[in-house]
């Protein structure tokens, strides 16, 4: 890019337009066709994973991964929340391109994903775990469900009060739920695991004449923060740095101020030194989902499925984890918005590196692309491209990503966009933020707080308004979400109904909390 500094640059290189480069066989990059297992977990941070450089965090079998495939530094969720982050991943397409906004409005096939698009070419699809999709019955382009958990009780009806949203009684439940043991997530994580070991060896004993694809999906690290004592024990004797402020004298935002009033996890802690043992225990339970994810890589050595096999590992979104003093997801910031995203296996190069920012809804024609299908990927606001042909092509950091967050305690929308060194954030109706990620990694320094940015401030602006109608996506969502809000009853019938912390895995019995 030209100088930042510039006051002319900045402008004339925010274009949109995407560089010519190959994108597997979707763009006639050949590559042979191959069974793919994507894996994933749920609000895992790449600041949680050894391979993308954590100084302790135990993550011996991603790490693996990472050696033996292609790890991608710059990868984002479309949302930072659970159900319109799958609705990306499995549509292709943006949340208000969809109306998939929050964890109320869940997939229910009405818009075509990859699996219809296997479904048409002739490929098996199965998965195993979590979905978080509107049910079993809807017809969501999956051959074979095993396992599911999804919508539970409506999901979360609270989200659904935008205007002077209250604070969520989840929080002083989640800050309370830190400690040993079993949750009905490790419960559910391990059956997940068992479960993919014996699917892995029949489809060994039992090939399909076509590449298939199997889908497992894992609740860890999402809280609550309980662990079994051996992963706890890893960390026992680490001294946990406490998580990062705000620059001092740099005001809060006040989307986060409004924020943090909603969903205040933070101010249930007694002290720093509890706040320290939610994130030794939130890295307990990144080792115990690498701990599974090394199984898994082992039963598709071990059935003899390596060698046609590859590999995609990946989060929804990552955890702020006490940073700024913000908990869970739901925030444009590194911590929550950027994903671990690793491919491994067959045409895949070992031990590399790519800087192209990409994001989940890349995975429709990456999924195409590494089974051989042809089939129309979506129309979307920006191009989409395989992740196998973007691991193979020279890094392109003009590349544009979008991502956006319409749900729970957001006063209003928050709209994001990654190109070259920056991020900028678009706060509707309110500032902007602004960061240079290749000076200010942590995202401490709010360019647009400096009149020497304006420019560039102004720049990313126009590319925005060029891509969407911030203003007018925000009102869709308050509109769609108000109109459910009425079905429900309204705003005291829903405060007064209660709700629970998280969705129960399949078989638990749900804490409900008023």
């Amino acid at each position: 890019m030209a100088d930042r500094h510039s006051g002319n640059g900045p402008q004339a290189e925010l274009g949109i337009a995407e560089g010519s480069r190959p994108a597997g066989c979707q763009n006639g990059n050949m590559m042979k066709p191959a069974n793919l297992v994507i894996i994933m977990g749920d609000e895992l941070s790449t600041k949680s994973v050894g391979a993308y450089g954590h100084p302790f965090v135990k993550t011996p079998n991603i790490d693996a991964l990472a050696r033996s495939g292609t790890r991608f530094t710059n990868a984002y969720t479309n949302s930072p929340l659970c159900m319109p982050a799958r609705a990306a991943f499995a549509t292709g397409r943006q949340p208000h391109e969809t109306g998939y906004w929050d964890n109320v409005f869940a997939y229910d096939g009405r818009i075509p994903s990859w699996g219809h698009a296997l479904q048409a070419t002739g490929h098996h699809f199965t998965t195993i775990g979590k979905l978080h999709y509107i049910d079993e019955a809807a017809p969501t382009g999956i051959d074979e469900q095993i396992l599911p958990m999804h919508l539970f009780d409506g999901g979360d009806i609270w989200g659904l009060i935008r205007d002077d949203p209250p604070m969520r009684p989840q929080s002083k439940t989640l800050a309370g739920e830190v400690g040993v043991g079993d949750s009905g997530y490790t419960r559910y994580d391990r059956q997940i695991t068992d479960l993919a070991e014996d699917w892995l060896a029949g489809k060994a004993a039992r090939p399909d004449d076509k590449p298939w694809v199997l889908f497992v999906s894992y609740i860890a690290p999402h809280f609550p923060l309980i662990v079994p004592q051996r992963y706890l024990d890893l960390y026992r004797d680490i001294d946990i740095p406490e998580p990062k402020q705000r620059l001092a004298g740099e005001p809060e935002h006040p989307w986060f101020t409004a924020f943090r009033n909603c969903y205040c996890f933070d101010d249930f802690f007694k002290d720093a030194a509890e706040r320290r043992e939610a994130i030794r225990t939130y890295y307990a339970l990144c080792s115990f989902l690498d701990d599974n994810v090394g199984r898994v890589v082992s039963a598709i050595r071990q059935s003899g499925l390596a060698e046609t096999t590859r590999i995609a590992f990946l989060a929804d979104h990552g955890d702020n984890l006490g940073a700024r003093g913000l908990w869970g997801k739901s925030t444009m910031y590194e911590e929550s918005a950027k994903v671990p995203l690793i491919l491994s296996g067959p045409d895949v190069a070992a031990g590399a590196v790519c800087a192209t920012p990409v994001s989940l809804a890349d995975f429709y024609p990456t999924v195409l692309d590494c089974v051989g299908a042809k089939h129309p990927l979506p129309v979307t606001i920006l191009p989409l491209k395989s992740l196998f042909g973007i691991a193979a092509a020279a890094d392109d950091d003009e590349r544009m990503i979008f991502g956006e967050y319409h749900a729970s305690c957001a006063m209003s929308g928050a709209l994001m966009l990654r190109r070259g060194e920056y991020k900028y954030i678009h706060y509707v109706g309110l500032k902007p933020e602004l960061f240079d990620l290749s000076e200010d990694p942590e995202e401490l320094r709010n360019l647009a707080l400096e009149p020497e940015f304006d420019a560039l401030c102004a720049a990313f602006d126009q590319a925005l308004r060029r891509l969407v109608d911030p203003e007018a996506i925000d009102r869709a969502a308050k509109a769609s979400q108000a109109h459910r809000l009425q079905e429900l009853g309204g705003r005291e019938a829903i405060i007064s109904k209660g709700g629970v912390p998280h969705t129960p895995a399949p078989g638990e019995k749900p804490a409900w909390i008023g």
